[in-house]
């Protein structure tokens, strides 16, 4: 059975992987007070070109969106989000469980557009009743979003403008990061992020770690007790020298950006070849992520000899799935997969 359903299907990368092996037995205080720890969040900064930013470690990508969220935003506070956000349909209702309310706009093939969020704020406070409404305080997106697309940095200032105008917090998650910095043709890298957002995570679990995110405040600081606030969120590692390890490794040698490079580069060449095989793409993303409408007997052929995911119906007879090249995609995997296609 070939594996296209996710990009965390796998282990991790080798390198991290061996490094964990040769230093298991070392002996390091917990919690992230570290050395490796501080390395890597040394090698995120030089990455980031942000020498001041703070850089803390957490478990996974949820609990990272739930605490950045919940720490960032007041209690009466909602976030703004599109229909399709990952904290929108898949993350079992996390934010709403702080307290927060998910305010949602249209989504435009994954994205958020900044002049739907300006009349979305301004016709917040232009309601006579806004006082007792939940309050628009942060904006979350994702990059790449959750259907492969990208932001340009264009598009990105533009909604940091309109969150600037309305005192606004701006948080991009980046659970799928590499994948981005990767991209042909993206205009956006850390250096952006770090000056555009007042926070982002770097993700790590998509993108060859076994597990963990980073999370970067790069504009301004993170929220006072940040660390114990992970720990109340169930995101605090006790042993968490490992998240050190992991991103110090990632952040050696280009590796993480190297990682995204090669799983693009294995899904340009599948979109290329579904095109030339006349199957339909539901959107062309220049990420990892790979959309394609099928007739659903060709889907539940496909089923017996390749996991893919469910993305939605198209119409009464046919679905769009989703296949997902990563960091352990092989071109053995992908010739396969072709061949059966």
């Amino acid at each position: 059975m070939l594996f296209f359903v996710n990009d965390y299907c796998e282990g991790a990368h080798e390198s991290i992987l061996s490094r964990l092996t040769r230093e298991n037995t070392c002996k390091r205080p917990g919690y992230g007070s570290d050395e490796v720890c501080a390395s890597a969040k040394e090698k995120i900064r030089r990455a980031c070109e942000s020498p001041d930013a703070q850089i803390y470690f957490a478990v996974g990508g949820t609990q990272t969106n739930q605490l950045v969220l919940d720490t960032m935003l007041q209690p009466y506070e909602g976030v703004v989000a599109v229909q399709t956000g990952h904290i929108a349909l898949h993350e079992a209702g996390a934010i709403e469980y702080t307290g927060h309310k998910v305010l949602t706009l249209p989504a435009h093939e994954g994205k958020m557009i900044s002049s739907e969020l300006e009349s979305l704020v301004r016709d917040f406070y232009e309601d006579e009743n806004h006082e007792h409404m939940v309050f628009p305080g942060m904006v979350y997106l994702s990059h790449p979003t959750e259907y492969g697309t990208l932001y340009t940095k264009e598009e990105l200032s533009s909604i940091r403008e309109v969150c600037d105008r309305y005192g606004l917090r701006l948080f991009v998650d980046g659970a799928r990061l590499a994948y981005g910095l990767g991209a042909e043709g993206t205009d956006l890298f850390l250096p952006d992020l770090a000056r555009l957002c007042d926070a982002f995570s770097i993700g790590g679990t998509k993108c060859g770690a076994l597990f963990g995110e980073a999370v970067v405040f790069g504009k301004g600081p993170a929220p006072s007790r940040f660390l114990t606030r992970i720990k109340q969120h169930g995101a605090l590692l006790a042993k968490g020298w490992l998240l050190g390890i992991q991103f110090d490794e990632l952040f050696s040698d280009d590796l993480y950006v190297r990682l995204g490079l090669h799983a693009d580069r294995l899904a340009d060449k599948l979109r290329a070849c579904l095109v030339q095989k006349g199957y339909r793409l539901l959107l062309t993303s220049p990420t990892n992520q790979v959309l394609v409408v099928l007739q659903n007997q060709q889907m539940e052929q496909l089923a017996s000899k390749v996991r893919f995911s469910f993305w939605e119906k198209t119409g009464p007879d046919e679905t769009a799935i989703r296949f997902c090249t990563s960091w352990a995609t092989t071109e053995e995997d992908l010739d396969r997969l072709l061949e059966i296609l």
